[in-house]
């Protein structure tokens, strides 16, 4: 019987962390499309199933077992952390169990390996966000910003921080960060939200909902994510986005029509919304009430003030440019069925690594 974590002679091998979710199921279904033989650490037996139904080989294991991350690496050459925890509302050690310490055991078990090579992570263009202000054409010379407002964001710098410092920490181990910004696509969780939000009548749009956002399809991170395997400077980051611009109103009524939902035009100010989610907040956590605030400071931050990047240094360096346009995203999405082969056609030849 074959040993499925025997190194094969002439595939590559990866191990993907997250492969059950949003980024980390396309990852491996590329990764695959392209030849590669792919493990996923896999926490629950309804990770396994998912995992292996797209091909992968499960390892039962989790973000805090090391031991049974380094079982998974045996023979690997690149390590694609795609596992992260995204709330709008949490306690801060929430999210850095596994956004912070998570990474540290990642990138731990790999500095042990000796066939590791890279690790590859999925951080987010959120890490440079500060106090809420206009960002535009935000590149990589801006510093990490920490806020108590925002643990996501915070969690995903410290985590950014500790997978960058490891790279070199063995000869031959390096470690790379990409960035991008909302993140979007066919079956994207947070798209159900949005849907439930606009039936219940409680959605309101910030700013009017004007302010500009770059975005990343979920098939361009990955395309980015694989070249960075072979054309990324250890213990760099670098942001990585759709070739198009638009407007959070134009783009997330976009979305919302693919599923035949219309949001109304009702807004509130930017200050009035601030207020409101400061106030919203303290009563969550003074009365401990359960679920989420149905608005967080650190949700304004993501979205209420215009957030543009620049993918130069990854154009330069990795070679990148996106794959998948926001129409023909969108259009999968409308119908998904029938632009499922195309998309994935196009995908797969769209990407020579050397």
């Amino acid at each position: 019987m074959n040993d499925p974590l025997k190194p094969s002679e002439q595939a590559r091998i990866a191990l993907v962390t997250g492969g059950s979710g949003f980024v980390g199921g396309r990852l491996i279904s590329q990764l695959l499309a392209r030849g590669w033989q792919v493990r996923a650490l896999a926490r629950s037996a309804s990770s396994e199933a998912q995992v292996e139904a797209l091909g992968a080989t499960p390892v039962r294991g989790a973000l805090d077992d090391e031991q049974a991350l380094r079982t998974a690496m045996q023979g690997c050459e690149i390590v694609f952390h795609a596992a992260a925890h995204f709330k709008l509302w949490g306690k801060r050690e929430l999210f850095d169990r596994t956004n912070v310490e998570g990474t540290r055991v990642v990138v731990n078990a790999a500095a042990s390996s000796a066939s590791v090579r890279r690790v590859v992570a999925v951080s987010a263009a959120a890490v440079v966000m500060g106090d809420p202000e206009p960002m535009l054409n935000a590149d990589e010379s801006l510093p990490l910003q920490v806020r108590a407002f925002s643990p996501y964001a915070s969690s995903k710098a410290e985590g950014e921080r500790v997978l960058l410092a490891a790279s070199g920490v063995r000869p031959g181990l390096e470690t790379i960060a990409l960035r991008p910004p909302f993140i979007w696509g066919g079956n994207m969780p947070i798209l159900d939200h949005m849907v439930e939000t606009v039936k219940a009548g409680r959605w309101q749009w910030v700013a009017g909902g004007t302010q500009a956002m770059s975005s990343c399809h979920v098939d361009n991170l990955c395309t980015a994510l694989i070249l960075a395997a072979d054309r990324g400077r250890g213990g760099q980051a670098y942001f990585v986005a759709d070739a198009e611009q638009s407007t959070l109103k134009s783009f997330i009524s976009s979305l919302l029509a693919t599923r035949g939902v219309s949001p109304p035009d009702k807004s509130v100010p930017f200050a009035m919304a601030w207020t409101m989610a400061g106030l919203m907040g303290a009563a969550w956590r003074i009365l401990r009430l359960s679920g989420e605030p149905p608005i967080t400071r650190q949700m304004l931050r993501l979205i209420g003030k215009p957030f543009t990047i620049s993918t130069a240094k990854a154009q330069a360096e990795l070679g990148y440019a996106p794959q998948i346009t926001m129409k023909e995203g969108l259009a999968a999405m409308r119908q998904p069925e029938a632009n499922l082969a195309s998309l994935a056609d196009h995908r797969g030849h769209a990407v020579a690594v050397s």
